[in-house]
């Protein structure tokens, strides 16, 4: 078995020593849960405490070693944080800056990673927090949860970093080191260029595969020849609906602009239909951007076949959880404790295939286990 959270990076160096003693993720989702594993796993922090509304949310990600500690409110007990980070939706983050911010300590970093940045760096503002710094990293899954977070979710990512002319430029410096630290890119801009950049790249196809899958839904007989390209083309109409309105109408002004122009090119398009030469011109520009469009590679190292599973303090849990995979022909190549605690703990299964992972974990659930994906 190896060692246990040994840090090192992709040329086999020593990762620099932690950031801080004791970080906040503020909702425990797929991306909060994310940060907290990539704080973990890089030997960032020594304390991770999870705040959320949800007891079973806390309850799974303490289970699954991606907190240390649950809470379910507000109080003094912030005031022991270094790093705050605010991982709930865009529609929910004013009023969680507010309940927060008679317990922050003065010297605290504190970060968001919503999607939407002029409305929050606005309400930090208004609270005259000082050692706020926006961000929103540009990554993300279909599958919601903190059972689905990973810290390689964060790996070359792009991290959009909206400061203000209020944020220190310490603080700035503090989280760009940070997310360097988490593998990803961070890129600066203002809180409004942001915006108006998100509504045409994201939020603007969010609206266009809703759109396009509407289409769909009216004709039984598109459903019948809706194939993988369709499906590639609509794949963020997948997303979590309440989650992808709020942060579409908390960006309306810059996604009303971006579909103007997005109106204006479909009509030019339409005209093009009587125009082949010109229709092939709009295409071989089309197909150079689509094209040149950079490639996100969330590692560099070789894939892994990771299952994270939660175990109770019972007897031979190890073994059942074996068990339970031998029967079932999948293959175990390395067992490694994450986590233990007074009522359970953590482990991870390296498994041989992909595949093995979607039928262990569904196999493991059947059983009562509760898992995660991890890398």
């Amino acid at each position: 078995m190896r060692a246990a959270n040994t840090p090192v990076n992709n040329q086999g160096k020593a990762q620099p020593s932690e950031l801080f003693g004791t970080v906040v993720v503020a909702g425990v989702g797929l991306i909060g849960g994310s940060v907290a594993l990539g704080l973990r796993e890089r030997l960032l922090t020594r304390h991770i405490i999870g705040l959320d509304a949800s007891a079973a949310a806390l309850e799974e990600a303490l289970a699954l070693g991606v907190i240390d500690e649950a809470r379910t409110s507000v109080g003094e007990w912030l005031r022991a944080a270094d790093l705050v980070v605010l991982a709930v939706p865009v529609k929910a983050l004013s009023p969680l800056a507010q309940a927060l911010a008679p317990y922050l300590s003065p010297s605290a970093l504190i970060t968001d990673v919503g999607s939407v940045k002029t409305s929050i760096a606005a309400a930090f503002e208004a609270l005259s927090v000082r050692n706020f710094v926006p961000g929103h990293p540009m990554t993300g899954s279909e599958r919601g949860g903190v059972s689905n977070a990973s810290a390689a979710l964060l790996e070359n990512a792009v991290w959009v970093l909206t400061p203000t002319e209020r944020t220190p430029l310490t603080a700035l410096s503090r989280m760009r080191r940070l997310v360097e630290q988490l593998g990803a890119a961070p890129l600066v801009m203002p809180p409004d260029a942001h915006d108006s950049l998100v509504a045409t790249v994201s939020h603007l196809p969010y609206l266009a595969s809703l759109a396009l899958t509407h289409m769909v839904a009216r004709d039984e007989r598109l459903s019948l020849l809706a194939a993988g390209g369709f499906r590639d083309l609509t794949r963020v109409a997948s997303g979590d609906p309440r989650m992808s309105r709020d942060m579409v109408v908390e960006n309306k002004l810059a996604l009303r602009e971006a579909l103007s122009s997005f109106l204006r090119q479909l009509t030019h398009l339409a005209e093009t239909l009587d125009d082949p030469e010109e229709l092939l011109a709009a295409a071989s520009e089309g197909k150079r951007t689509r094209d040149n469009l950079p490639v996100v590679k969330r590692s560099l190292l070789p894939p892994k076949y990771d299952l994270v599973v939660a175990v109770p303090d019972k007897p031979n849990q190890i073994g059942a959880i074996t068990r339970i995979l031998g029967e079932a022909s999948i293959n175990i190549k390395d067992i490694e404790v994450l986590a233990i605690r007074e009522h359970g703990g953590a482990i991870r299964l390296g498994l041989e295939e992909a595949g093995d992972v979607d039928r262990a974990a569904e196999l493991l659930r059947g059983e009562g286990y509760m898992t995660r994906n991890r890398g």
